[in-house]
């Protein structure tokens, strides 16, 4: 990619970052060189430090962004739900399965390249999943209080839940018979019809 004529710092840095996921995605965090990385923007290698202060930065940059923003998403899908326990339960499904079909790259780094994470940026990353995890926990522990849902252990439930949810990233294609609303639709199905009562 040739350089952007006119381009300030704050585009380059979103092109270093779009460019980073691209490859980190494609061939793996280690196997990522600093100087293709530059090249692929258009940039010098001893630019990049001008936007970043190191490659473990960089990865880690990306999760956490990736982390609050996933965040933020849900906590807004779930407050425009209203307050009904079954409306925010389909709205954190179907917000964390179009989440993960529209961005696939940025969860697949997040999942595998964890472990690429110094200690310290892992423990950060970590408390934001954990934090993410609890918000799901929360609903079906609402639900089991309130009778409407049968969930014999609910962190076992809200795991596989969600495994279940992410897993779509690994196998959607855009140019398949469904369309994202029908996958939506499906996922929020199998995930209610595993938690709620039957009596």
């Amino acid at each position: 990619m040739g350089r952007i004529a006119g381009s300030n710092g704050e585009r380059t840095a979103a092109l270093i970052r779009r460019a980073a996921l691209r490859l980190i995605h494609r061939q793996g965090f280690a196997a990522m060189n600093l100087r293709e990385l530059a090249a692929e923007v258009g940039i010098s290698p001893a630019s990049l430090y001008n936007h970043m202060r190191t490659k473990q930065n960089l990865l880690f940059d990306l999760v956490h962004e990736h982390m609050t923003t996933l965040l933020a998403e849900t906590d807004a899908a779930l407050a425009a739900a209203g307050p009904a326990l079954m409306d925010r339960l389909r709205a954190f499904i179907g917000h964390h399965v179009l989440y993960h079909l529209e961005r696939k790259r940025e969860v697949y780094i997040a999942n595998f390249e964890l472990r690429a994470l110094d200690p310290p940026n892992a423990a950060v990353i970590l408390g934001l999943r954990h934090d993410y995890e609890a918000r799901l926990i929360a609903l079906l522990e609402e639900g089991v209080a309130a009778g409407l849902l049968a969930v014999e252990d609910v962190r076992v439930a809200a795991y596989a839940m969600l495994a279940m949810l992410t897993g779509v990233c690994t196998w959607y294609r855009p140019s398949g018979r469904l369309g994202r609303d029908d996958i939506v639709a499906v996922h929020i199905a199998l995930a209610l019809d595993g938690v709620c009562r039957r009596d």
